[in-house]
């Protein structure tokens, strides 16, 4: 017997939750198999069949919260799964076409999965994009809204059919509520965002970008970037090059508070916060010092769109000095950005708006960006606070800055 247990979670992760279980009590079960899918705080993930038998026990049932080591199921190395019956039917059944695999053995991500419960789609029939036939979310969205026929033109002989009404809806003494239990990671960063206002002393400070001369320069550059790199040049590259500028002469933001001591980082991981179904993530780019331009915007493009097929992996979300959000992707103008303990900084980005300015005694008009750095009042004084903000400023808007800095 070979006991199947909750495996290491990542930095700062001790529980999960069982989300579903890919096998049942009494399957076969190949080295390699996943088993089980666990829900984190951070992300879903999988757990393999370390050695092949019969699952002879499930121990936890889904929805139950476990923690690291806990038993999931035992797997009887020794045992045989019980033999298919037969169907009667003889030749003409052997050669019938073998049933699709049930939804909960298609290879998913967790996303694909909520979306095809969301829609009532059957994973079974749809062909997989990702390795290893992995069935990704676009795979299941493009299922729900398949391309539309080509049109053939109307048939002479019958006429057109009258769109149907659309039903009234009927009011009624009834009120409707829905209770959903919270997910993992939606209860963690209620959690943790409470704890962030309890345990630290956070304050946020506020100041405006004018971003016409980086602007001009994406603009300038932006072609022969992309021809050179395979990718666009965005803004983020630039305000991760300016966070580290800034947090070199001020290094008390790229610290964290540990018992009476405070541990400041000679490194830079600077955490992307990414906006996914179900909540935020915050991806790491390790030692952003050393990273190029491109090296960023490769490294940001990739989060986002394993943030978004659900493949992102404890290790991207591991850590971290100092974190940026970008608002303004959502369109917010301003906003207070909450710290991501144990993290003392975090620096929120916004929505790009043209905006009426004094310049040069006159009044023009230039594309603003408001920025906020909320940060804990513990160890940094509103002074270098406010510093580090304009230290921002200065960069941004004289981006040749960057390259003496870079």
């Amino acid at each position: 017997m070979t006991n199947i247990v909750v495996p290491e979670l990542g930095e700062s992760v001790v529980e999960a939750r069982v989300a579903r279980w890919l096998k049942n009590e009494g399957d076969r079960v190949e080295v390699g198999d996943p088993v089980v899918e666990l829900e984190t705080e951070k992300i879903d993930l999988e757990v393999n069949a370390e050695r092949g038998g019969v699952l002879a026990s499930i121990k936890h049932k889904v929805g139950d919260d476990v923690k690291i080591g806990e038993v999931l199921a035992v797997l009887d190395e020794s045992a045989s799964a019980p033999a298919a019956q037969p169907s009667g039917n003889g030749a003409k059944a052997s050669q019938s076409a073998p049933p699709a695999p049930p939804a909960s053995e298609t290879r998913a991500t967790p996303t694909a999965r909520r979306i095809a419960e969301d829609h009532d789609v059957n994973l079974a029939s749809i062909q997989g994009s990702g390795a290893a036939g992995r069935v990704m979310k676009q795979d299941v969205e493009k299922a729900i809204t398949p391309a539309a026929k080509p049109a053939s033109g109307p048939s002479p002989a019958a006429p057109a059919a009258k769109p149907a009404p659309v039903p009234r809806p009927v009011r009624s003494g009834e009120r409707l509520e829905e209770r959903q239990r919270m997910s993992k990671r939606r209860a963690t960063i209620a959690r943790r965002l409470v704890e962030a206002q309890h345990n630290a002393a956070m304050l946020t400070t506020f100041n405006e970008i004018d971003m016409s001369a980086m602007m001009a320069l994406r603009e300038r550059r932006k072609e022969a970037f992309k021809e050179q790199h395979g990718v666009g040049l965005g803004i983020a590259s630039f305000f991760v090059k300016a966070s580290i500028a800034a947090l070199r002469a001020f290094p008390l933001l790229n610290a964290e508070i540990q018992g009476d001591e405070i541990v400041t980082k000679r490194y830079y991981d600077i955490g992307m916060a990414v906006g996914v179904e179900g909540g935020l993530v915050v991806p790491v780019l390790r030692d952003a010092d050393r990273m190029s331009f491109a090296e960023l915007e490769l490294a940001i493009r990739d989060f986002a769109k394993r943030a978004a097929d659900g493949t992102l992996t404890l290790e991207d979300l591991s850590g971290g000095t100092f974190t940026i959000t970008n608002g303004g992707v959502f369109g917010s103008l301003m906003s207070t950005p909450i710290l991501n303990p144990p993290q003392v900084g975090i620096l929120g980005l916004h929505k790009i708006q043209d905006r009426p300015v004094a310049a040069n005694g006159q009044v023009a008009i230039r594309p603003m960006m408001y920025v906020a750095l909320s940060y804990d009042h513990r160890i940094v004084d509103g002074r270098e606070a406010v510093q580090f903000l304009v230290k921002i400023k200065e960069y941004i808007e004289d981006p040749g800055h960057l390259l003496l800095e870079s």
